[in-house]
């Protein structure tokens, strides 16, 4: 349990001091200018860099724990097994540049893998476990990846994709694991009596590592060209929220997604041990803590929750947490049961950090605030005129700086329209005061976030509306206390066809073939005519999440009943 004479968790038992708006004022002149001393201190790295100077300076340290499988590796094991993995993926024909999709659960393969991939030049493609076969051929097809590497949980959904990504040749598919009925080779087969010398290839901080898919606004997944550069900035940022090199650090994201790959970086930078957990699991959570003395995590709010509600123990040996988007009474109340500190910030795939609440302002942490600007990263309001949002009032935030992403793949319109220069629009609403910080307000996406998802509303409505008796449907929104957000889809007729229990099954079954498990409407209601403007015809949304009972007479697909 973190200490309160500790200096890095001062103020965490109790909200933290106020400060005047003199103080305030001069406390954040300094911060701005350490985040600008650590600026011109940071040294450009790839991460094949990374991984060869921390074996040699931290060889025999355990860098990853992957602790519900019994796997772990050391930093000289990380860095030996990902040679040896990148020469046997150069033997099956891998060169720089090409696109691997990779679709694994959390194991020690997936880490491993991204070195090697890292080392050859060559660029990964992340694919969620959870995808369905027509997202996982989506994601093929459009990077036109050449390779593939899929799990055995995983083997039979990835072999049913109907039709087959016309790049990518079966012969090039390995198999991580054991099946009794594959055809394909296994990894390890392929790196067996493999050497694990160090692999030549000339690699450049602007060289693409990873096309990494996130939901948007226009349907199915962008994939977002990610650099070794953006890498090196984004754990470099989150190096510097920390208040001192950390020994133990948790992640229970899925490393397909890129939170735990920063988090891995993070913890590499610090010369650490990344516990990897294999999901997240609200009930386990705060176990795994106590029995790994973790001393840093990204606390999820549903796991704050829960420890809320069963009055959970906070004694652990954490020192600082991360937690995303809570609220001020959130804050404090988490405060109080760990006595840990908390920070909050503002990032996205795009862009890594875009803000963050640093420790030197700690006084913030239960304000509500996401934070100054975070290293390298220069931050405009702007209204939807392209003018300047005054101070105080709401406005789009613009991002720009060193190590954002290149923009994304094969989607010339989509980057037209999401930048203005070097300047990346989020699609996100914030407030900015007198003094640099920043509240987020909303989105202007089109996004529904559930339990840590993004999930893009217009792909929920594309594939419900192949089901031939829709005329149209909109996905929208719904608070849970559990989840943040359910999706709720609000589901117009065509004439004639006439709602009941069996065209909710149709939907539910139609849904559950082609989106992944957590894209899934939670609740179906049936609408005679959608609400839509006089000029555009576009459905108005606002009118759909503004009604006063969002369940009332919807169909809860987890509960199976009409509400």
């Amino acid at each position: 349990m973190a200490s309160l004479d500790n200096p890095f968790t001062c103020h965490a038992s109790t909200s933290p001091t106020k400060l005047t708006q003199n103080q305030l004022q001069e406390r954040v002149a300094q911060t701005l200018r350490k985040i600008e001393e650590q600026e011109s201190t940071y040294e450009t790295i790839t991460i094949g860099q990374l991984i060869s100077m921390r074996a040699s300076t931290h060889y025999s340290t355990t860098a990853v724990d992957v602790f519900e499988r019994g796997e772990r590796a050391t930093y000289s094991e990380m860095d030996l097994a990902s040679n040896r993995y990148a020469h046997a993926l150069r033997s099956l024909g891998v060169r720089k540049c090409d696109r691997i999709g990779v679709m694994l659960s959390n194991r020690i393969e997936f880490p491993i893998l991204w070195f090697a991939i890292a080392k050859l030049g060559a660029v990964m493609v992340p694919i969620d476990i959870r995808y369905t076969p027509r997202e996982i051929e989506h994601v093929l097809n459009d990077t036109q990846a050449k390779f593939a590497i899929v799990d055995e949980t995983a083997w039979t959904v990835f072999s049913a994709m109907e039709p087959w990504p016309q790049h990518l040749g079966k012969e090039r598919v390995l198999l991580v694991g054991q099946l009794s009925d594959r055809t394909a080779i296994t990894l390890d087969e392929l790196v067996k009596d493999v050497k694990d010398s160090p692999v030549e290839e000339d690699i450049r901080a602007d060289d693409l590592l990873d096309i990494q898919f996130t939901s948007g606004t226009t349907g199915f997944p962008k994939g977002c060209m990610l650099t070794h550069d953006y890498w090196g900035v984004s754990s470099y940022q989150a190096a510097c929220m920390d208040g001192q090199p950390y020994r133990r650090y948790l992640t229970t994201n899925m490393f397909s997604y890129g939170d735990a790959k920063q988090a891995l970086l993070k913890s590499y930078r610090q010369g650490g041990t990344l516990y990897l957990a294999a999901s997240l699991s609200p009930t386990r959570f705060i176990s795994s803590l106590k029995h790994h003395c973790i001393e840093w995590c990204y606390f999820p709010d549903a796991v704050a929750r829960h420890a809320e509600s069963v009055g959970e123990d906070g004694g652990t040996s954490l020192i600082q947490t991360l937690t995303w988007g809570f609220s001020p009474d959130m804050v404090r109340k988490f405060r109080k049961r760990f006595r840990v500190r908390t920070q909050d910030a503002f990032g996205m795939t795009e862009i890594g950090f875009g803000t963050q609440m640093p420790n030197d302002l700690d006084e913030m942490a239960d304000s509500g605030s996401v934070g100054i600007r975070a290293q390298f990263r220069d931050l405009r309001l702007m209204n939807d005129d392209g003018t300047p949002t005054p101070v105080g009032e709401v406005g789009e935030l613009w991002v720009s700086g060193r190590g954002i992403f290149k923009g994304y793949w094969n989607r010339p319109e989509a980057n037209a329209g999401s930048f203005e220069g070097e300047w990346f629009k989020t699609g996100d609403l914030l407030r900015r005061d007198e003094f640099g910080f920043h509240w987020l307000v909303g989105r202007k996406k089109d996004v529904i976030r559930r339990s840590g998802d993004n999930i893009a509303a217009r792909e929920v409505e594309a594939v419900v509306r192949e089901i031939p008796d829709i005329a149209d449907v909109a996905a929208v929104p719904v608070r849970d206390a559990k989840s943040g957000e359910e999706v709720k889809i609000y589901v117009e007729l065509r004439e004639g066809v006439v709602p009941g229990d069996m065209l909710v099954q149709r939907i539910v079954e139609h849904a559950r073939s082609n989106l992944a498990v957590y894209k899934m409407p939670r609740y179906i209601s049936f609408i005679p005519v959608l609400p839509r403007t006089s000029a555009s015809n576009k459905v108005l949304k606002r009118k759909l999440v503004a009604v006063s009972d969002p369940l009332a007479g919807a169909y809860d697909t987890e509960e199976k009943r009409w509400r």
